[in-house]
């Protein structure tokens, strides 16, 4: 089983069986708790992230969603990074894969494209994975 990505939304194929791809979608795309020290999309007061992140040192998810209301900057870009690059340090550290890259461009207006590249153990191939979100959607 893994989870595929459309633009803006994820997909389940039963048929076929990507463990990297599956972590990698659910990291990026599943919210993880602010940070005290975040700033909050329109001012809200909504920290998000799964409940059970209170009661353990293993965070779900990434903070990509607190750029929901962001501009098209490359200070974005710079967080949108940072954020993808910390929601799958886990799978490093699990030793699921060696390392990972993530390039974050704007391609077009209110586009946000990821691209990852993990480095797996078993392998010294590089896969690629794009990811398309819309700013303000994210």
């Amino acid at each position: 089983m893994q989870l595929t990505w459309t633009t803006n939304s994820a997909d389940i194929d039963y048929n076929n069986g990507n463990e990297i791809l599956t972590n990698i979608i659910t990291s990026l795309f599943t919210d993880a708790r602010a940070n005290e020290d975040d700033i909050l999309p329109g001012g809200g007061v909504d920290r998000r992230g799964w409940w059970g992140d209170s009661f353990s040192d293993k965070k779900i998810g990434s903070r990509l969603w607190l750029l929901s209301r962001e501009k098209q900057l490359s200070s974005v870009l710079k967080r949108a990074r940072e954020y993808a690059e910390e929601s799958l340090q886990w799978m490093i550290k699990e030793h699921l894969i060696k390392s990972v890259t993530v390039i974050a461009t704007n391609p077009a207006n209110s586009i946000l494209l990821l691209t990852v590249r993990p480095i797996l153990y078993k392998s010294d191939d590089v896969s690629e994975y794009s990811f398309t979100a819309v700013l303000n959607n994210i």
